[in-house]
């Protein structure tokens, strides 16, 4: 038998931690936060019920688990040379939607931001951008643009590029704000423009945030690739979609471990690029290695304490920044040749954007109003009792997986290890999954989310439990509290706020996620929306779509709310 995980001895402040909270300060808004938060356990208790999600359905899929396990094996994978074009493609395309979408990202969160934008008007234009372009499903857009370019990558590209823009996008805005405005001063000291102290001051210093949410983002992108792979999007979506259309499971399951393998690789890789390829932080990086001796004697630079200069001075670090971007530019450019994108095809859409929107106004129901409104409804009830169920899975999890909180290294390697497998499994695949053992309908829906939302709360809790102030611990340890009194009135206390916020982005994540999977027959509004979309009513289309971001936005605004009441 294991040995049972035990505390960990405290480790000293963490860098950047917060100082020490008084534990009995009393929070204002706490007593309506409490009741807004059960309020909504109510709700996604209601919704499981209300659902038909309960252990004897569960187990009565078994059987249906065990046949589609059997119907699956062995895994049929292509050729070699064939499946080597379906990745990279896929990557081709993710690529180039992320790269897109940073490449938006940047001039429009500098002009989002207090710090490097003075007026409110472009300020709130560029914030409007933003909102929109993170409201508007990838799915839609990839419906519209797959009506304008035709079937193929393109579509996928503009689709998940934009979309993206709305998570980059406020990202960089948020921290170009919280970045210490010294450098930008020094550089106006120095007589330095508008434009100078901004190109000078604020893009080495937002590197770190470019890189860490530019990898976020291709990792999701790459899932979110095999969704679009359903509405014409090429890669390994489009051949795992014709794969399950055509009841080919040993081909679509061999294609889905592929995926599996590949955004695992991209999460256990991203930690190691972003190492090589930021600027050091350690007090190394103050001192000059032979390799910076070098270029001074080769550029001419001095290699003591650099001088004045609004020209930041050539160094290996620097040297490292630009072979790295050389490098993605030759990625690029492969990638745009592996996708093959025809310069004619995307001239004539882009002529016709103007009248391809008019198509979808203005908005209408087409006599299926209650349709919608009911599968509405059901949309809801599957992100809730998701919501639900897999913050009940994630928070032990979570725990387990915090190395502040256990101390048995087994323990929180095995429960990261998990955690990493959970998370490169693609939503989609799960409910694809989930709809051939449970049926077509919410149940399958609600599992897929459920179980995906281990991957991604678990490790924000995790993550959200190893920055706390060991300092406070400390102190409710002297006063001989035991372990667990020392994680429930420490630990977890400091943490909760952080805790509350995950939960409620999760929420919103699944709603957004339970639209989409109805694509699949996995329940909720995405059947209807996609099915509008095939037959033309594409006012249906922007009706559902605003349905969504209302209530999306109310999610958002509650979220807020919490956020500040529980703090």
């Amino acid at each position: 038998m294991s040995a049972a995980p035990v505390l960990a001895p405290p480790t000293g402040p963490r860098p950047g931690a917060a100082p020490p909270r008084t534990l009995t300060r009393p929070r204002p808004g706490g007593t309506a936060a409490a009741a807004v938060m059960l309020t909504l356990v109510a709700l996604g208790a209601w919704s499981v019920i209300d659902l038909g999600i309960d252990l004897p359905t569960v187990l009565g899929s078994v059987g249906n688990a065990v046949a589609f396990v059997q119907r699956m094996l062995p895994l049929d994978f292509p050729p070699a040379a064939e499946l080597a074009a379906m990745i990279g493609q896929t990557l081709a395309i993710v690529l180039l939607s992320t790269l897109l979408a940073i490449g938006l990202s940047v001039p429009l969160s500098l002009a989002a931001a207090r710090a490097t934008t003075r007026g409110r008007l472009s300020r709130g234009t560029a914030r409007t951008l933003i909102v929109l372009a993170r409201a508007i499903p990838d799915l839609v857009l990839a419906i519209v643009f797959l009506r304008l370019f035709g079937l193929g990558p393109v579509a996928g590209i503009l689709a998940m590029g934009l979309h993206s823009v709305g998570m980059i996008g406020k990202l960089y805005a948020d921290a170009i704000e919280e970045l210490d405005d010294a450098p930008r001063r020094a550089v106006e000291a120095l007589g330095g423009t508008r434009r100078q102290q901004i190109w000078t001051a604020i893009p080495l210093a937002l590197l770190p945030q470019i890189i860490a949410t530019g990898l976020h983002r291709f990792d999701i992108n790459l899932r979110t690739s095999v969704l679009l792979g359903y509405v014409g999007v090429g890669g390994i979506g489009l051949a795992i979609a014709d794969a399950l259309r055509a009841l080919d499971y040993q081909r679509g399951m061999a294609l889905a471990v592929v995926v599996l393998a590949l955004c695992i690789v991209v999460e256990l890789t991203s930690g190691a690029i972003r190492a090589a390829i930021l600027p050091r932080t350690d007090r190394r990086a103050a001192e000059t290695g032979w390799a910076d001796r070098l270029l001074a004697r080769s550029t001419g630079t001095p290699s003591g304490p650099a001088a004045p200069s609004i020209t930041p001075p050539w160094t290996v670090d620097r040297l490292r920044r630009l072979l790295s971007g050389a490098m993605i530019v030759l990625l690029a450019l492969a990638s745009v040749r592996a996708v093959e994108i025809d310069a004619g095809t995307l001239l004539g859409g882009i002529l016709e954007i103007p009248s391809t929107l008019l198509l979808f106004l203005p908005p209408g129901f087409g006599g299926s109003a209650s349709l919608v409104f009911a599968d509405l409804l059901v949309t809801v009830q599957i992100a809730l009792a998701a919501t639900l169920l897999g913050a009940l899975l994630a928070v032990p999890i979570g725990i387990l997986a915090a190395r502040t909180v256990v101390a048995h290294r087994a323990v929180h390697t095995s429960a990261r290890l998990l955690i990493v497998i959970i998370r490169g499994i693609p939503e989609l695949i799960l409910a694809i999954l989930f709809v051939v053992i449970t049926g077509l309908g919410a149940v399958a829906g609600t599992l897929a989310l459920a179980l995906g939302a281990v991957g991604l709360l678990s490790k924000l809790i995790a993550d959200s439990l190893e920055e706390t102030d060991v300092r406070v611990q400390e102190a409710v340890r002297t006063v001989g509290a035991s372990g667990p009194q020392v994680f429930l009135a420490a630990t977890l206390r400091q943490a909760a706020p952080a805790v509350v916020a995950h939960v409620m982005y999760l929420l919103d994540t699944n709603i957004r996620a339970a639209t989409l999977l109805g694509v699949v027959g996995a329940g909720g509004v995405g059947f209807l929306l996609l099915n509008a979309a095939r037959i033309n009513q594409f006012e249906v289309v922007t009706a559902i779509v605003l349905l969504m971001l209302l209530v999306v936005l109310a999610v958002e605004a509650l979220a807020l709310w919490l956020r500040r009441a529980v703090r």
